[in-house]
């Protein structure tokens, strides 16, 4: 197994959801030497050379290293990605008490989510807690990780629903809620999840204002089949593109171009957050980092028209049971290299322009590259990439690794195509 790959499961059970992928991406980053800026820090004193990153919301992390090219010819190369995935969050007084002692906890679904795959496996909690601090306006944030199996989504017995397997419309508010525990005091229940959140934490429960906690599947990342060729994970979609991204700009960077790692938050609900592809926070902290070079409003319009931006977000493999939900000649294999996304009706931000010079940059890596384009039947979804030149007037592609299961609790993966994309990108940003 190559280091990339160790290094991919490790950066993946590590990062149960956005809060904690965003925690990983920054030990991952500072271990290169990168050095934290917070966006209220004054910005006027970068210099070529130097490397930091700034997060923002605990959810969404950016990484910069600084090129030698003076403000009137600046140049930008991006990698966008984005930390969230398709979940469940618990909703605030989310304890139910029922029959028997048998407590579950109240969730809202986050995302498009397969949801039967959720069923029957043993789940945990991870997320943001929010405690009392000395300034009201500024409370502090905790991480939380539950590291043990917590709860589980039962699902129906056959017996009860025999036409199960012939379809099985689902309740997201009946069907998909998690079971803790067994509680018979009814004392015992009230608080229970304060209690627990307050015991993990070692936090006095009153000090707790609030959270933001995600259910995660307990099983961890790991490779399967024949050769060991597939990787198998939640949160593939988008966390392999994440950890791409990171490994690819800790390794080789081009000293006269300033490299943009940017990995935003809420992609999967849209992305109108402030954390999110249709905020304006990279193009703030780009035009912030122009203006620590000596260069206005004008170097910084020169400076994105000369760059290039990689939206690196999965794409859909060939599935080998379903071939007629694909387009017939547009359809990616695992372990065919990286994928460029393209849509007539513009869901993606690739043309033919930018699709080629992805196709170059794979040539000069050594590595292939295939194509996807929707089944003209059938209606696919959109990415980071058509959201920030929204934000941002730049040119760029829409990319991503093929897997399948896309949105499942386990989605499945290549190993050479996550080993391929991280020499693309290396490339990208070596050039």
């Amino acid at each position: 197994m190559s280091e990339n790959i160790k290094s991919l499961l490790r950066f993946l059970d590590d990062s149960p959801c956005n809060f904690l992928a965003v925690n990983a991406a920054r030990n991952l980053l500072e271990k290169s030497g990168f050095v934290k800026r917070e966006l209220s820090d004054s910005f006027a004193d970068i210099k070529p050379g130097d490397k930091f990153y700034t997060t923002k919301n605990d959810s969404a992390i950016f990484a910069f290293t600084i090129g030698d090219n003076t403000p009137g010819e600046m140049t930008f190369k991006i990698v966008a990605a984005h930390s969230d995935s398709p979940c469940f969050r618990v909703k605030p007084a989310g304890v139910i008490s029922g029959e028997g002692g048998m407590v579950r906890l109240n969730t809202e679904v986050y995302g498009g989510p397969i949801l039967y795959t959720w069923f029957d496996r043993p789940l945990s909690l991870a997320g943001r807690v929010v405690l009392r601090g000395n300034d009201v306006l500024r409370p502090i944030s905790r991480l939380i990780h539950i590291k043990r199996p917590l709860l589980t989504i039962p699902h129906l017995a056959i017996h009860f629903n025999r036409a199960v397997n012939e379809g099985n419309s689902l309740s997201k508010q009946r069907d998909m809620l998690p079971l803790i525990g067994i509680v018979t005091n009814h004392l015992e229940s009230d608080g229970l999840l304060l209690r627990l959140v307050s015991d993990e934490l070692n936090v006095p429960r009153e000090s707790i204002l609030d959270f933001d906690l995600m259910l995660y599947d307990c099983a961890p990342a790991c490779t399967f089949g024949l050769h060991n060729e597939f990787i198998s994970s939640g949160r593939l979609d988008d966390l392999s593109m994440v950890h791409a991204a990171l490994t690819a700009i800790t390794r080789a960077v081009d000293t006269h171009a300033t490299c943009v790692a940017a990995i935003f938050d809420n992609e999967e609900t849209g992305s109108g957050t402030k954390q999110g592809a249709a905020s304006p926070v990279l193009t703030s902290v780009l035009q912030r980092i122009v203006a620590a070079r000596g260069g206005d409003y004008e170097s910084f319009a020169r400076a994105t028209q000369r760059s290039f931006m990689i939206s690196a977000d999965n794409a859909h493999a060939f599935h080998p049971n379903y071939p007629g939900k694909y387009d017939p000649t547009n359809h990616p294999y695992l372990g065919g290299g990286p994928v460029v996304k393209i849509n007539a009706n513009c869901k993606y931000m690739t043309d033919a322009h930018s699709a080629a010079v992805f196709k170059s940059l794979c040539r000069a890596a050594g590595e292939p590259c295939q194509y996807f384009v929707n089944h003209s039947d059938v209606a696919g979804g959109s990415t980071l990439g058509n959201i920030l030149t929204a934000q941002i007037d730049i040119e760029g592609v829409d990319v991503g690794n093929p897997i399948l299961a896309m949105h499942s609790a386990r989605e499945t993966a290549s190993v050479s195509d996550h080993d391929a994309m991280i020499e693309v990108m290396t490339e990208f940003f070596r050039l």
